[in-house]
């Protein structure tokens, strides 16, 4: 179990109170395969030296701070997820600093002295385009100069997959254009997000196809307008199912609030106010108007089909 400790700058933390540790050092949105080889790094260094291998993230993202405040953020791993992966990952403690103007404005020796030093680290681990301190000025390259001789560094190199960095602006943009396949290449597994069912309209179950409409209350990287293949889990039960993310144009002319909703196969249960966390495996089709309820019928039944035999396939 992975030990949750919350940092709000200022700290009073001290090194006496702290056990050695291997830490390292990141944003880590979508926790993706080029994160995972920053964490798997320090896991081999920490087990080698006997140490306990401690990560720090940051809450909220950066730019929701430093950026332009009309730009929407969106997140690959809030939170909850973010602690589930590290967990798998065999991390012991992780550090969540919030992250705030006063935090981001420490000149680099000072994050060094209250962010790595006095958290009793002995070894930093971090990708080579890690920066931090006042204006992103401390890089890998200055951070032996703020040790203090009390801890060695290891820089991990970039991580590519098809010459290409392996990034979370590259996993949300395959989000965004609908390629969770892609994004699930990049990920080292499929796209997740958890949100709650929600009262919707009710007029899936009148023509035999109920659905299950979320709401989620963080702001995720949602996928482009359209139908996939899913799996769900509810209850602790995996099921597969499909799920329509757009605006319903068949019955809507004006322009609607975007909605997420799942058909789960095989499942009748009233699971209202229930979570659920859908993994999202591959797009089917776009959303389209149909002319008519009985043409859209026929469509969802085509659809049922291809993403059975989908699964069916990959299964």
């Amino acid at each position: 179990m992975t030990k949750l400790i919350k940092i709000t700058h200022p700290h009073s933390i001290k090194k006496v109170d702290c056990k050695e540790t291997v830490l390292a050092l990141g944003f880590f949105d979508g926790v993706h395969k080029g994160h995972q080889q920053v964490i798997k790094t320090a896991k081999e260094i920490a087990d080698e030296k006997g140490l306990l291998l401690s990560v720090m993230t940051f809450d909220p993202h950066p730019s929701a701070i430093l950026g332009n405040r009309d730009e929407s953020i969106s997140y690959l791993t809030p939170l909850e997820l973010k602690v589930k992966w590290m967990e798998k990952l065999g991390v012991d403690q992780l550090f969540i600093v919030q992250f705030t103007e006063e935090f981001a404005n420490l000149l680099p020796q000072e994050f060094v002295d209250q962010y790595i030093i006095a958290l009793n680290a002995k070894h930093v681990v971090a990708g080579f385009d890690f920066s931090f301190g006042k204006y992103g000025k401390g890089t890998m390259e200055s951070l032996p100069f703020h040790s203090r001789n009390e801890f060695l560094q290891t820089t991990v190199s970039k991580f590519d997959i098809d010459d290409e960095k392996v990034s979370s602006s590259r996993i949300r943009q395959a989000i965004k254009d609908g390629e969770m396949d892609e994004a699930a290449r990049l990920l080292g597994r499929q796209y997740q997000i958890i949100g709650t069912v929600v009262d919707g309209d009710k007029r899936g179950r009148t023509i035999g196809f109920p659905t299950a409409n979320i709401s989620v209350s963080v702001p995720y990287a949602l996928p482009s307008v359209g139908v996939y293949a899913v799996k769900c889990i509810v209850n602790g039960e995996l099921y597969e199912g499909m799920c329509n993310i757009g605006y319903k144009p068949t019955f809507y002319h004006e322009f609607q609030k975007q909605t997420i909703e799942v058909n789960i196969f095989n499942f009748n249960e009233d699971i209202y106010g229930k979570e659920v966390e859908i993994f999202w495996f591959t797009r089917i089709r776009d959303e389209k108007k149909f002319n008519g309820i009985n043409e859209l019928i026929e469509q969802l039944h085509k659809d049922r089909e291809t993403v059975i035999s989908y699964f069916k396939e990959i299964n």
